[in-house]
């Protein structure tokens, strides 16, 4: 593995990609990976600079990029002692993060959120860094909000953000990995007339969602009579998963890569997720109708609330939320054929599309003014 000072040598173009913790912020910029790379070749090093121990670790590994690891901070809406430990973890991020930035001189930073950017793009500002901020959900998060004064460029995924960053922010959508492009026109053929079952895809988070996980598995028996269920548990969660015993029409995975992912997303009729715009992105971009459980008081409240508006997804209340009530929903829309084809169709036209596209212009024009 090559040094950052041999990376810094190899290439005419250099760009840091920082983001992790959850594979929320990093889903979008593997999708600028991809467009960069296929534009500049051999001219660019790509450094990506994430968690010690999160999940975007291995989602970046299949990349052509390089990869350090800081101490990262986290900051709770809540009292807690690690709030006061997690500002030494800042502070040393941020040293660590100049020593980086000192010796790969990168012409640009670009972050999609999380708190592992935040000592990056304050160093960036110290050695007199170009920032590209991309805005993701619909309510700022406060990492970004730490971010954005310092930031060239802020772009956003909906319309309704340039409200929040005015002169700076562009409105380009979300992009998407490259993987998920080559289904974008094959059609799932009507499982109905074929006398098969549904197919569901239950999505628990890159971390692991154990209220929806233990949902899922508190329902399965009745689940499995009505769909085929394939479920992504996320890498730490706490669910058993029936000690690794078959169930019919129950398939479960921790995590599937890219390719893996938009080969399941493209053969459901439907999708069960969190409500991350990265997932909910890629969704949108293969128009899959979704059932929503938002994760309670938090930023993705606020994304459901928005597909919901559209008539794109089903929202439902995780703190309301009974097994039973679940299976119903699920049941429910999963016989009317009619309402799946109209939340399909909302759900493709709810993102602003060619979002790849538009972050690349800007990308290059910030390299190269």
């Amino acid at each position: 593995m090559k040094n950052l000072k041999q990376l810094r040598e190899a290439s005419k173009y250099r760009i840091i990609l920082t983001g992790g913790g959850t594979g929320g912020s990093v889903t979008p910029l593997l999708a600028i990976a991809d467009e960069l790379v296929d534009q500049y070749s051999t001219e660019l090093s790509l450094l990506w600079i994430g968690t010690t121990q999160g999940v975007e670790r291995s989602m970046v590994a299949t990349y052509p990029l390089a990869y350090r690891a800081i101490l990262s901070a986290k900051w709770r809406r809540y009292f807690s002692i690690f709030n006061i430990t997690d500002l030494f973890n800042l502070v040393i991020g941020f040293f660590q993060s100049l020593i980086i930035l000192s010796i790969f001189k990168p012409q640009l930073i670009i972050t999609a959120g999380s708190f592992v950017s935040v000592p990056v793009v304050w160093a960036a500002w110290l050695l007199g860094v170009r920032v590209l901020v991309h805005q993701q959900d619909i309510r700022p998060g406060l990492a970004n909000k730490l971010m954005a004064p310092i930031a060239k460029i802020i772009t956003v995924s909906f319309e309704k953000s340039l409200l929040d960053y005015k002169k700076k922010s562009i409105w380009v959508g979300n992009p998407v990995r490259k993987e998920f492009k080559q289904y974008l026109s094959v059609a799932r053929p009507n499982v109905s007339q074929a006398g098969q079952l549904p197919g569901v895809l239950v999505l628990g988070g890159g971390t692991g969602s154990e209220s929806i996980n233990n949902l899922v598995l508190s329902s399965l028996n009745e689940l499995v009579k009505i769909c085929k269920l394939v479920h992504i548990t996320g890498k730490h969660t706490a669910v058993p998963l029936l000690n690794r015993e078959k169930v019919a029409n129950y398939y479960f995975y921790d995590l599937l890569d890219a390719e893996n992912f938009a080969r399941a997303l493209s053969e459901a009729d439907l999708v069960i997720t969190r409500a991350g715009l990265g997932t909910l992105s890629e969704i949108a971009f293969l128009a899959k109708p979704a059932i929503i459980i938002p994760m309670p008081k938090s930023h993705q409240e606020d994304n459901a609330k928005y597909f919901g508006d559209c008539k794109a997804a089903v929202v439902l209340d995780q703190e309301k939320l009974t097994p039973e009530d679940f299976v119903k929903a699920l049941s429910d829309l999963l016989a009317n054929h009619d309402l799946m084809s109209k939340m399909s169709e909302a759900m493709k036209n709810s993102m602003k599309r060619n979002a790849n596209a538009g972050l690349t212009h800007i990308i290059d024009r910030l390299l190269n003014s």
